[in-house]
């Protein structure tokens, strides 16, 4: 496998993504004036993506475990880049929220592929730094999409915000399906389709009840019935969704809580920032956007050293610094209100989220092997994508006891990461021999029952 191409095709993947999510934010108010929908319909224009993405993403990982990663992504960035031209040539918010839903599904092909084909291409101790790339790239995306969101809207139209996945959607998805690489083994267990309904039913009702306001009741207690049968099936099933070696894994597991923590308290902290910058100080959007600029600098930034960082500290060590630092971003802006302090408090923001996104991701993706890097990196998705709604939710019921109570317990959020941080991987086993985890666990470990 090329890794030139395998490397460029993962940060396309994941950037397209980034951008699309960040720069219909930007696009939402003149969407809702063009298409004369009401507040609720623009906020199912995000919903029904978020919840079909986080459904399907493990079933997608093992999908691409299975007929090949490069032949789902490449399946899920045209489909995407499809879903999108449909979007700007919709004629009423019915087809942009039924189109979003669409491009959610293709989405959540694509993106644990970009993490799949990357296992496969690096060996296990070189994972690292094409995931700082990734990453940085990603900081970078998050940056840009406001800014090109706005830019589009302004002289064009907020259909030109879903046109521009197209072109990247071309040039990354054909070759992919055309060139899709050498096939998997035949599968010699059947996909476990009721164990991925169970999967997606559970967190279709999870981001759904966490992303309605208010949140709702009924949508976690649906959540927790539908987990609870899941874990129940997964045990007793010969052919699991989740794999026993990936699931089972203590690194891994805390990796994944790592992920899910980290990623609530950034959200949700950038949620309760825009009321501190734009409520309390009186900004505008665009000098909002320039008071947080260190965050995804810092991000870039954070994620190039921490191949280095991992070297000399290992796993454990970078992900319990970072996780503090980014506490302590959160701690620092529920406390000041001065250029300089925001400025600070955004750039540990950056460098805590840049450096935990690369160091626990490689512990997620490293002890996968590589027939389950598609599950594992559809876990790792997950996470990244029910932590936000966490976040975002907790954050929207602590505002109305102020910004600063809000803050605080975000950053406490971050701070109950650090016990799991000890479950992960030191220095001394940072040459690890490839695909074997840091626990003993027979290769032809069964399934729980």
């Amino acid at each position: 496998m090329n890794r030139a191409w395998t490397l460029a095709s993962s940060v396309a993947g994941a950037v397209v993504v980034a951008l699309d999510g960040t720069a219909l934010t930007v696009a939402q108010p003149r969407l809702q004036r063009e298409l004369h929908a009401s507040f609720t319909q623009v906020q199912w224009t995000s919903t029904a993506y978020l919840v079909a993405v986080a459904s399907l993403l493990v079933f997608a990982g093992r999908l691409g475990d299975r007929y090949g990663q490069r032949r789902v992504f490449g399946l899920g960035m045209l489909g995407f880049g499809a879903a999108s031209a449909g979007i700007a040539l919709a004629p009423g918010v019915g087809w942009v929220i039924g189109l979003r839903a669409v491009q959610g599904g293709f989405g959540a092909l694509l993106q644990p592929a970009t993490l799949g084909m990357l296992r496969a291409a690096y060996p296990p101790d070189r994972l690292a730094s094409p995931l700082a790339v990734r990453t940085g790239a990603i900081g970078l995306a998050a940056a840009a999409g406001p800014l090109l969101g706005g830019a589009l809207v302004t002289g064009l139209s907020w259909r030109a915000v879903f046109l521009v996945n197209v072109p990247p959607a071309l040039a990354f998805g054909l070759p992919a399906l055309l060139r899709p690489g050498r096939r998997p083994e035949p599968a010699r267990s059947p996909l476990d389709l009721p164990g991925a309904a169970l999967f997606a039913v559970a967190a279709a009702c999870l981001v759904y009840a966490l992303t309605a306001r208010p949140v709702s009741g009924t949508g976690l207690a649906l959540a927790a019935l539908t987990a609870a049968l899941l874990v129940r099936h997964e045990r007793r099933t010969a052919s699991p969704l989740l794999p026993p070696r990936v699931i089972g894994s203590p690194s891994v597991a805390a990796a994944l809580g790592i992920l899910t923590a980290v990623s609530a308290s950034l959200f949700g902290t950038l949620f309760t920032a825009t009321y501190v910058l734009q409520g309390h100080l009186g900004l505008d959007p665009f000098d909002s956007a320039l008071r947080s600029l260190p965050l995804a600098v810092l991000m870039v930034l954070s994620a190039a050293l921490c191949p280095a960082l991992l070297r000399r500290y290992g796993a454990r060590g970078t992900t319990a610094g970072a996780t503090a630092a980014l506490a302590l971003g959160a701690l620092l802006l529920s406390r000041t209100t001065s250029p300089a302090g925001l400025g600070c408090a955004f750039a540990l923001l950056g460098a805590g989220f840049g450096t935990v996104m690369v160091a626990a991701t490689q512990v997620i993706v490293r002890r996968a092997e590589t027939a389950a890097a598609g599950v594992a990196g559809g876990l790792q998705q997950t996470a990244l994508n029910i932590g936000p709604a966490v976040g975002v939710a907790g954050a929207s019921a602590l505002l109305g006891a102020g910004t600063g109570p809000a803050l605080l317990a975000l950053a406490a959020v971050a701070a109950l990461a650090l016990p799991a941080a000890r479950a992960l991987p030191g220095p001394a086993v940072a040459a690890a021999a490839p695909g074997v985890p840091d626990e003993p666990l027979p290769a032809d470990c069964p399934a729980r029952r």
